[in-house]
């Protein structure tokens, strides 16, 4: 079972941003005019971090604001909480693994409150249950982001952990791996 949900931190700029949606005309009719979402075209829209409270992570979470910022980007902070480990197979197992990543949840919040308040992007945060590869692409399209950006592994002796390698092999949008 995978669901996500908006937290309630969010910000938004002063700046308006730039919008990454086209307008199509049909051929041979002029009236006809739709907006078609398109990933990277015209500059980013939207940026998608994977937080999970690593040193990594918040390097790929300051790597991806600068972006934002440059790019007048909406950066989306996403933190999924793996729901196949073991802590799962019971009820109370459920409940004592939720509980503990609704409280990493509300940490992650206070650290990206305090980072992102003296940069003007505009941000949410979003907690997301399921598998953190999968929810980082299916927040990524529910967002119309343009960028998956994610740290990389320091335990695996500086190589790509799994997140990382399974965006960069299957994703269907561009990855940024942040050392």
């Amino acid at each position: 079972m995978s669901a996500f949900h908006v937290s309630s931190v969010s910000h938004a700029s002063n700046v308006p941003g730039r919008a990454h949606y086209h307008l199509r005309v049909a051929e041979g009719d002029s009236d006809n005019t739709e907006r078609e979402f398109e990933i990277g075209k015209d500059g980013l829209g939207g940026i998608v971090v994977g937080m999970d409270g690593s040193p990594a992570s918040f390097h790929a979470a300051a790597w991806a604001a600068g972006l934002a910022r440059r790019e007048r980007a909406r950066l989306v902070l996403v933190y999924v909480e793996a729901v196949g480990g073991v802590a799962y197979w019971s009820p109370m197992g459920v409940a004592v693994a939720s509980e503990a990543a609704e409280s990493l949840v509300e940490e992650l919040k206070k650290e990206v409150v305090s980072h992102l308040k003296w940069v003007d992007i505009d941000w949410d945060f979003v907690h997301h249950r399921g598998d953190p590869a999968v929810g980082l692409e299916q927040v990524a399209e529910q967002y119309r982001a343009d960028l998956i950006v994610v740290g990389r592994s320091r335990r695996r002796g500086g190589l790509l952990g799994t997140v990382p390698a399974t965006l960069v092999v299957e994703a269907v949008r561009p990855v940024v791996v942040v050392p």
